[in-house]
């Protein structure tokens, strides 16, 4: 089913966008998504559609997995921006908790992190932006110093930042929208319910109790994408661009951190 089979109602979205540009007000995104290992029909239809939107995709590439296919591809493609994914994509956690490969103290998670940008570096060089997504969205903040040490310039998680910076020298900028429905089917969740924590997300930042500053982040995944969340993800970001919102460039965060 596409877009239309839906019948989406975008007018919350647009008029709440039409407020931010009456008040003359910034709304950064970005997309990001993550799982990337090899070149599939998947990312090559991300990345047609990034280039058709005009929005870049940050690629959070799982190190460990990462194929050199992946690095010539990525660096063909300037609009898709690898950053890492945690190291193995493997969950950590002990029994009973939600999943996290660096959610919880263990003995080698500074190694982890450590293999995972040399492998980065290795593959990807100067076409990486040394961002940390740890897998499932959940890092232990005593990570948070190792990072930096290693040459992480960013953390991104989920839901609207705290504060701009998780560490001295770490920038946070997270997500904040997934189209997946990831406690049913995997397909996508009731587009009604996604816009209005859309327009609540925005209301929120327009009444200063989020960060207004932070990058509205929107997160895919498109290795599992059915058609239906193909067509939501291309007029979600559509109705942004064309409401105002501008494509943030994060890289641009490199010379002002603290």
């Amino acid at each position: 089913m596409g877009e239309d089979g839906m019948k989406i109602d975008w007018s919350p979205l647009k008029q709440e966008l039409l407020r931010w540009q009456n008040e003359e007000r910034a709304l950064p995104i970005w997309w990001r998504d993550d799982d990337a290992t090899d070149v599939t029909p998947q990312l090559r239809t991300l990345s047609e559609l990034s280039l058709e939107i005009g929005l870049p995709v940050h690629l959070a590439v799982v190190p460990d997995a990462a194929t050199p296919e992946l690095a010539k591809f990525v660096h063909g493609a300037p609009n898709l921006i690898p950053i890492v994914h945690g190291w193995q994509h493997r969950n950590h956690a002990p029994a009973g908790s939600k999943k996290a490969e660096f959610g919880f103290p263990r003995a080698d998670s500074a190694l982890d992190l450590k293999a995972a940008m040399e492998r980065m570096r290795d593959l990807f060089a100067d076409d990486l932006f040394p961002m940390f997504v740890p897998p499932w969205n959940r890092i232990d903040p005593l990570l948070f110093e190792e990072l930096t040490a290693l040459g992480y310039l960013a953390i991104s998680t989920y839901l609207p930042r705290a504060q701009r910076c998780a560490a001295p020298g770490l920038v946070q900028i997270n997500t904040h929208m997934d189209p997946i429905n990831w406690r049913g089917n995997r397909g996508l969740v009731a587009p009604g319910h996604q816009l209005e924590t859309l327009v609540d997300n925005l209301r929120d930042r327009r009444a200063g109790r989020t960060d207004a500053t932070e990058p509205l982040g929107f997160l895919t995944h498109h290795l599992i994408h059915d058609s239906d969340v193909w067509a939501f993800t291309k007029a979600c970001l559509t109705t942004l661009l064309e409401g105002g919102a501008t494509p943030s460039n994060l890289e641009s965060m490199k010379g002002n951190l603290p």
